[in-house]
């Protein structure tokens, strides 16, 4: 069988980079910070330009605003952000985009990200661009993401930088480019941010951008992987099956389709579902397992799952 087919898609969920804040572990900081914000800004002053630090990039997007109260903190956020402080503004955008200590309302999380974006505060330029992408609480609209975003990503906020990779790649609000995608793919990725570095090892292995180079893309999804990225544990995978950019090695290569088969991707679910049914890889033959990751990956949609299935009259 052709044992692995490569993934060429840009690895980017609609949610993969949801706004974000700072987490504070208890509620009496929370009070002492809006204290000082009172105490040493006067109300209206303009955010640090380069305080891209302040809110923690996310790769799941899933990061509660608070870690007291939703209401009082709320509460806290909107006295602050009523004066004009930029990352309280941002804070009480979170609330409402997720629901926190208030209904979900995403025009009134774009109003309080754009006060905050327009003073310069790069956590919000990034969330008002994902609001942008995503249309929620306003019209979807690419340039206008990318004007955001490139804001941010200018300030050094790594997860803005990786969207606006993504944006250059796809072609997004902006003229596809795929040596502007690498660019700020490195970025976010010598960050660390592990969805930019599994998409610069996806350039690197395709020639887009760059020049095609299998030890530079195997780097890259490696940093990835041991993150827990599941589609550059895949893709190291498949470095290791077809020994580009490394030894060939099939056990490692089931050994990183398995990780990544176990977080729920539906093409690795399907090779190793082959794996068993047919013996390769350095598994023994095991149909009752090959079955198993079959049908979890034809859940997903995954036709060639299915077909397997529907040959042992199972679907």
């Amino acid at each position: 069988m052709k044992w692995l087919q490569f993934r060429t898609t840009w690895p980017h969920r609609a949610g993969a980079a949801s706004p974000v804040v700072v987490v504070l572990l208890a509620g009496i900081l929370v009070m002492l910070i809006v204290l000082a914000y009172i105490m040493v800004t006067r109300p209206g002053a303009t955010a640090t330009a380069n305080r891209s630090g302040a809110t923690a990039p996310s790769d799941r997007g899933v990061v509660r605003a608070v870690a007291e109260d939703d209401a009082e903190a709320l509460k806290r956020y909107r006295k602050a952000a009523e004066q004009g402080h930029a990352d309280a503004q941002n804070n009480l955008g979170v609330c409402y985009y997720k629901g926190n200590g208030v209904a979900q309302d995403y025009g009134e999380a774009v109003k309080w990200y754009r006060k905050a974006a327009e003073q310069g505060y790069a956590g919000a330029q990034y969330n008002l661009g994902l609001c942008y992408k995503n249309g929620h609480g306003v019209a979807q609209d690419y340039a206008e993401a990318v004007e955001w975003f490139r804001k941010a990503a200018e300030q050094g906020n790594a997860e803005a930088q990786s969207n606006l990779g993504v944006c250059y790649a796809n072609g997004w609000g902006v003229a596809r480019d795929y040596a502007e995608a690498v660019k700020w793919f490195r970025k976010a990725a010598e960050q660390g941010l592990a969805h930019a570095q599994s998409n610069l090892g996806v350039c690197y292995y395709n020639g887009n951008g760059v020049a095609q180079d299998y030890g530079e893309a195997v780097k890259w999804y490696r940093k990835a992987a041991e993150q827990g990225h599941a589609e550059a544990q895949y893709n190291l995978g498949v470095c290791y099956a077809e020994g580009k950019g490394v030894a060939q090695d099939y056990g490692e290569a089931v050994k990183w389709v398995r990780k990544a088969a176990e977080q729920g991707l539906a093409e690795a679910q399907y090779i190793l579902g082959l794996c068993y049914a047919n013996g390769e890889g350095g598994v023994p033959k095991d149909d009752n397992e090959a079955v198993k990751w079959f049908g979890k990956a034809a859940a997903q949609g995954h036709a060639k799952a299915r077909d397997e299935l529907h040959k042992r009259g199972l679907e």
